[in-house]
């Protein structure tokens, strides 16, 4: 039993592996998905303060990116290299880099918490809060805080049980966590009257119910690589290949709270709360669009990693056409909706009119180009998948530190004061298009390459 989905990676159908793996997979992005924006939807329509409320919430976000990129750096740096290592017949070293990834992501909890917990009100201040917003974004970001060793369990651990076969576990990890916090958020909030506190409660739970989940399958009967106490001692030759393979997501996430801040405190500038609320909720749309590509990439990504460390280079190609056709495809049908029905996207997160009319406007400048993320995001995880840790540095700098952070300040430079806050949206759909040739260009370039490699070796 704890070989069998080890040997279906190597052997069995790609295309219904795929399904099998990415299913569950994509499901639990989505599920995933509410614990980012179900709280903004419950928050957005308190009566009289939601749009204030919301926009408070939103300028958590820098730190919340945070948060989840130490956990990538360990998880997604780990998963692949675990999976490599399984492939290749060494299972020791695949479990020792679980238990190493594990305490990394022990010590991180540690350090964040303290630190975010102590400097969150002057980070608020930075990143764009005014004095009605702050309190709101204080009293979710300190709550949300305290529970962020729960959110690092959670995000770091669950990709080695996806990485290991169990999909529909990881499925699960998600599905629970989000059923708790939707059950929540409405009886905290609106019931018991805890506004938006109540909210970061209810995802505190939450995420600590699914880290439970995690920590009891990972140590239990039926997984594959197991959690140990011995495993837990760092050694350098397992972790550094670990967080030189993860320090790409994690520039790819923690540059997301470098770009939040470049957002907000621009448009608080040039457009006030309103534009900041705007932003929020943009995100959060956002967010429909680039999580559930990572769910497809969770499910590509174990059979494109074990069949690489096994050689089986037309079973990565496969796989790795699947995972590109399906991500290409949503994004490109996801964008035309939101093209035509901007204002109904807008009014799910809030009841504001005003606030709805002017992120219904920003949606169309700011995702203009959003069908080209397909390409970036399919491309930018398959070199993670192969451990490709330094091209995929280089992908992950460029749409966002090399061109989406200079545009946001250089592009108001050109327009009259009216316009700035359309100049700041408009730097988003310049560096998807430009980000997205360039990363497909290399990554065939390197894919064909590989491929020829790769026979040429076997014959």
């Amino acid at each position: 039993m704890a070989s069998k989905p080890q040997q279906d990676m190597g052997t069995g159908s790609v295309k219904k592996l795929m399904v099998k793996m990415a299913v569950p997979a994509l499901v639990g992005q989505v599920v995933n998905l509410l614990y980012n924006i179900v709280d903004r939807i419950y928050i957005g329509h308190i009566p009289e303060i939601g749009g204030l409320a919301l926009t408070g919430v939103g300028l958590f976000t820098p730190i919340l990116m945070l948060i989840t990129a130490s956990a990538m750096l360990a998880g997604a740096g780990g998963a692949p290299r675990a999976a490599i290592a399984m492939g290749q017949g060494n299972k020791e070293d695949a479990e020792k880099i679980l238990g190493n990834c594990f305490t990394v992501l022990m010590i991180l909890a540690v350090i964040l918490t303290g630190a975010f917990y102590v400097a969150c009100p002057t980070l608020l201040r930075l990143f764009g809060a005014s004095d009605v917003t702050l309190p709101y974004a204080v009293t979710y970001a300190r709550i949300y805080v305290v529970g962020s060793v729960f959110v690092l369990i959670v995000m770091g651990m669950n990709t080695f049980i996806t990485t290991q076969g169990f999909a529909n576990i990881s499925m699960l990890t998600t599905v629970i966590g989000a059923g708790i916090n939707i059950i929540l958020d409405p009886i905290l909030i609106f019931v018991l009257d805890m506004g938006v506190a109540g909210a970061a409660i209810a995802t505190v739970i939450s995420q600590a119910v699914s880290a439970v989940w995690i920590l009891l399958f990972l140590t239990g009967k039926k997984t594959i690589l197991k959690l140990k106490v011995p495993n837990l001692k760092l050694e350098k030759r397992i972790i550094m290949p670990c967080l030189g393979l993860g320090i790409s997501s994690f520039i790819m996430v923690s540059t997301e709270s470098i770009l939040s801040i470049s957002f907000t405190s621009s448009l608080a500038r040039f457009g006030g709360d309103v534009a900041v609320g705007a932003m929020t909720v943009l995100t959060s749309i956002n967010q429909l669009i680039t999580m559930p590509l990572s769910g497809v990439c969770q499910g590509g990504q174990p059979l494109i990693s074990f069949n690489y460390g096994a050689k089986k280079y037309d079973r990565v190609k496969e796989a790795f056409f699947c995972q590109f056709g399906v991500c290409v495809a949503y994004t490109t049908a996801f964008w035309a909706l939101l093209m035509f029905l901007p204002k109904v996207f807008a009014g799910i997160f809030t009841s504001d009119m005003a606030l709805v009319d002017y992120t219904a406007w920003a949606l169309r400048i700011f995702l203009a180009c959003g069908f080209s993320v397909g390409f970036q995001i399919s491309c930018q995880q398959a070199f993670m998948a192969l451990g490709q840790a330094k091209i995929s540095l280089v992908m992950a700098l460029l749409r966002k530190v090399i061109l989406l952070i200079p545009l946001i300040f250089i592009l108001p430079l050109f327009f009259q004061p009216e316009n700035k806050a359309f100049a700041v949206f408009l730097a988003e759909p310049i560096s998807d298009i430009i980000a997205a040739a360039v990363t497909t260009f290399m990554f065939f370039r390197f894919f064909i390459k590989m491929l020829k490699e790769g026979k040429a070796q076997q014959q």
